[in-house]
């Protein structure tokens, strides 16, 4: 029976570490960036959300700019960076590309802001990059990206 044990323990263990070193190296299954001034649209998985998503189950508001475009990029860095297991990957003047993994088995998220000073917002978007479900994790954390970049440019007003 020990043995037996020991060795359903090894195998789960060996699992968990083939899955976080297989969803290190995983590449976004979607475009990322910034086309004709959009964001790109939510694939049909409900594993994304996003302020421009056609489809309304995977839609949430925009986050409000109050700021100065540059202002609102220093906010947005500093809250990515302030979020544990999170990466900037790419940033520009309007736009921001970040990464976050899961706490257990570094799944990745792409996670992308657009300042649109046309409408007075920030776009943003953001998608598992593996499964079909994600149980809600992207929408919960736009929800408290956007709380928290909504207090911050009130902050620096």
């Amino acid at each position: 029976m020990y043995k037996r044990m020991t060795i359903l323990t090894v195998l789960v263990a060996m699992g968990c570490v083939a899955t976080r070193s297989l969803n290190s190296l995983s590449r976004p299954q979607h475009r990322l960036g910034v086309t004709h001034g959009r964001l790109a649209d939510c694939p049909d998985r409900p594993n994304c959300v996003s302020s421009t998503a056609s489809r309304p189950s995977q839609q949430l508001p925009p986050i409000p700019l109050t700021t100065s475009p540059p202002s609102a990029m220093e906010i947005l860095a500093s809250v990515v960076k302030a979020n544990p297991r999170s990466r900037i990957v790419t940033q520009s003047d309007h736009y921001l590309h970040a990464e976050f993994r899961s706490r257990i088995l570094g799944f990745v998220d792409d996670v992308e802001f657009l300042v649109d000073e046309t409408n007075s917002v920030i776009q943003f978007r953001s998608a598992s990059r593996v499964g079909y479900s994600d149980l809600g994790v992207n929408r919960r954390r736009m929800n408290e990206l956007r709380d928290q970049v909504t207090v911050a440019q009130q902050q620096a007003r």
